[in-house]
């Protein structure tokens, strides 16, 4: 029995079954970890999203950004825009029971063998235990019986910076924008939602969120996607970047917990949709 964590598929079925093959996953035995994006500028989001969730209680799923997106636009509180890949799964017939299998998934999972995942990462001043109380205070906006004024609110960069006297609409926004925006900081943890470049060409006043210091999360083994230009690699202890930028044209990976051996296989080809 296996646990594999798998990184951003965005649509990209064919290519996850390429990988699940690379692997020999077994759905009797073993267990998969998505880090979130399952949907969006891939062919086949509506493919993923079913596979996915025939897979019963053989995976762990972590919604990403445009998971979120795509709810907010079944529930009528935001609009398609021109590069997304939603229309069939908004034509679906299965789309209502899809959206709340979706819904119920959580921005954040501490789970076996000391992992932790989310979309984006972990937010340098919490904890896991904080990250699992924060979660829930989302997960219960999304589970409402009418989540869309909830999802008309969500969306913004304000506040940019977590405080635990932050309340309402804007400490739910900060919450989701750590579980699933984030990517540089500034020093004292503030994010920046402008710069999504590589390493390399970053702004002088700007490190990667696992570079802030001190971070409360340094000791604790974080799986995350979310990030493309890092290309699956950060030169950190106990830090596993997977999304390797398959719908872009590049790989789609998985990590085997435990041992951290990692499986790729390559895009058949640039999968997004202009």
């Amino acid at each position: 029995m296996a646990i594999y964590a798998i990184g951003d598929i965005q649509g990209c079925f064919n290519e996850l079954q390429s990988l699940l093959e690379e692997i020999g996953f077994d759905p009797k035995q073993d267990t998969l970890w998505f880090t979130g994006d399952l949907v969006n500028r891939g062919p086949q989001s509506l493919e993923v999203l079913r596979f996915i969730k025939n897979l019963g209680h053989q995976h762990v799923v972590v919604l990403g950004n445009h998971d979120l997106h795509l709810l907010a636009v079944y529930y009528g509180a935001r609009e398609l825009q021109r590069n997304d890949t939603l229309a069939t799964i908004l034509a679906a017939p299965d789309r209502e029971e899809l959206m709340d299998w979706l819904r119920a998934r959580p921005l954040f999972h501490s789970g076996e063998q000391g992992y932790v995942m989310s979309h984006a990462g972990l937010a340098p001043m919490w904890s896991v235990a904080d990250a699992n109380r924060l979660t829930k205070e989302v997960e219960q906006e999304l589970l409402a019986a009418s989540p869309a004024k909830f999802f008309r609110e969500m969306f913004g960069n304000s506040p940019d910076q977590w405080s635990d006297n932050l309340n309402g609409m804007d400490r739910l926004r900060c919450i989701v924008n750590y579980f699933t925006r984030m990517r540089f900081c500034h020093n004292d943890g503030r994010l920046n939602f402008d710069y999504k470049g590589t390493l390399a060409d970053k702004p002088a006043d700007l490190v990667p969120w696992f570079d802030v210091l001190p971070r409360a999360n340094a000791n604790n083994k974080i799986i995350f996607g979310h990030w493309a230009a890092l290309n699956g690699h950060a030169d950190v202890p106990n830090v596993y970047p997977l999304d390797t930028g398959c719908v872009w044209g590049n790989h789609l990976t998985a990590m085997r917990l435990g041992d951290e051996k990692r499986f790729s296989v390559r895009a058949l080809s640039s999968q997004r949709i202009s």
